[in-house]
């Protein structure tokens, strides 16, 4: 894979690609930097400064997604992050309402126009999302207006909807990208996003080096943090290979089938989605909060880096990983198109049998990834808890996953236009 690399220079396509999202990710950048107008942000920063609470928070999670465009209130405060949450939102509804179901299967115009229906979520989220941030930055005097003629409501508005222009303007940006450059745009802006607060974390991690106390703490911390990325890596590619035997059949002076092959079913079948969908759950709390103070209490228990919090974190990991292998596997609808093209499982009868069999496999795989997806979120928050050493608490297992994953994902799709040019060339 990394033999490829070599080629990066060599390729015009694949030159030409990874000059064009580099262009990209270079404008997405930019906009990080350019705050909104008519206001003060110095408190903002000095939160985020400081590190600790504020990069364990819900708002140091967007912020960590949005590359640190929350920390200067800009335009690109709410990042791709309404976009990715409206994404699996549509993902979930296509399985359970049957017209949206139906969208799916006509081809081209179908996937158009669920599409359409996630950007229009996505501005409703990101609206909702603007709004909700600009009220709590207020009411807590983390910024203040400056201009001296916008009303507070005024500037609530025009801040949310600043905020959801740059949101659609990221969202243009990651389909230009997906389009006409090398990976997936959203995961890409993301995964650069985090990239962009490794330094801010290594500088807050050095200046708590005061004493040779805290060199343990750190050491124990930096392995924990390898661990799991090694056990990402071979988690996030490990699959269950389950040998199918076709017949053989014979029509004419022709024999068909006779083959054999297998089923790959993936350990993590929800990948990132069931974090991301779980995280996105628990800033309801904070964000509600914000409109009916009765909810405070339970927003309190849910603080970021609490056991509550790490309980429930857990608990809905393992629902939404269930849940989305649940409407994306059918154990059934596989079975049915084995036997109907020949096939069998070895050692296990056709029909209810297989049926059964594959359904017990699954179940087992689910609990695996699940159980792998709740550790490794939880396991960097009580390893900071316990070394007292919080600078890296927004580095957690949902950044780590999404690092990993799109940095496999960017080597996959670089072989891929390698192989594609080499086997271009032996045509000509």
């Amino acid at each position: 894979m990394l033999s490829n690399l070599k080629y990066i220079f060599k390729l015009p396509d694949l030159r030409k690609k990874l000059l064009f999202t580099l262009a990209m990710v270079a404008v997405s950048r930019i906009g990080t930097f350019i705050a909104l107008p008519g206001i003060d942000t110095s408190g903002l920063k000095e939160l985020f400064d400081a590190g600790g609470a504020a990069n364990s928070s819900v708002l140091g999670f967007v912020d960590l997604f949005s590359g640190g465009a929350l920390t200067n209130f800009s335009i690109f405060s709410m990042g791709i992050i309404p976009y990715i949450n409206a994404s699996i939102i549509l993902q979930l509804l296509t399985i359970i309402i049957p017209s949206l179901k139906e969208l799916t299967q006509e081809g081209e115009s179908g996937r158009k126009q669920i599409a359409q229906y996630t950007r229009y979520l996505a501005l409703a989220l990101g609206f909702l999302q603007g709004l909700t941030v600009s009220i709590s930055f207020l009411n807590s005097n983390l910024i203040s207006i400056n201009t001296g003629y916008l009303s507070y409501w005024w500037f609530v508005l025009t801040s949310a909807l600043t905020m959801v222009g740059g949101t659609a303007f990221l969202m243009w940006l990651s389909e230009l990208v997906t389009t006409n450059g090398i990976g997936n745009g959203a995961s890409l802006l993301i995964f650069v996003g985090i990239i962009s607060r490794m330094p801010g974390y290594i500088s807050g991690t050095l200046k708590v080096m005061l004493t040779p106390a805290s060199y343990a703490g750190l050491f124990f911390l930096v392995a924990v943090l390898a661990l799991v990325v090694i056990g990402i890596v071979i988690v996030q590619d490990a699959q269950r290979k389950i040998p199918v035997q076709y017949a053989k059949k014979i029509v004419g002076n022709k024999m068909y089938g006779g083959q054999a092959t297998y089923i790959p079913l993936r350990i993590n079948q929800g990948g990132v989605l069931p974090i991301i969908f779980a995280s996105s759950m628990l800033m309801f709390p904070a964000m509600l909060a914000n409109f009916f103070p009765l909810l405070s209490v339970l927003s309190d228990a849910l603080r970021p880096g609490s056991v509550w919090y790490m309980a429930v974190f857990a608990f809905l990991i393992f629902f939404f990983t269930y849940f989305y292998t649940a409407i994306t596997f059918n154990p059934k609808e596989l079975a049915d198109n084995i036997q109907k093209y020949g096939g069998f499982i070895l050692g296990v009868r056709p029909g209810q049998p297989t049926v059964q069999y594959l359904d017990k496999i699954i179940s087992q795989l689910t609990f695996l990834g699940a159980t792998f997806l709740a550790i490794i979120t939880i396991l960097p928050t009580v390893t900071a808890n316990i070394t007292k050493i919080y600078t890296f608490m927004g580095l957690g297992g949902t950044a780590l996953l999404i690092m990993v994953g799109v940095a496999l994902d960017l080597m996959r799709q670089i072989d891929m236009v390698v192989v594609n040019s080499k086997y271009e060339g032996l045509i000509r």
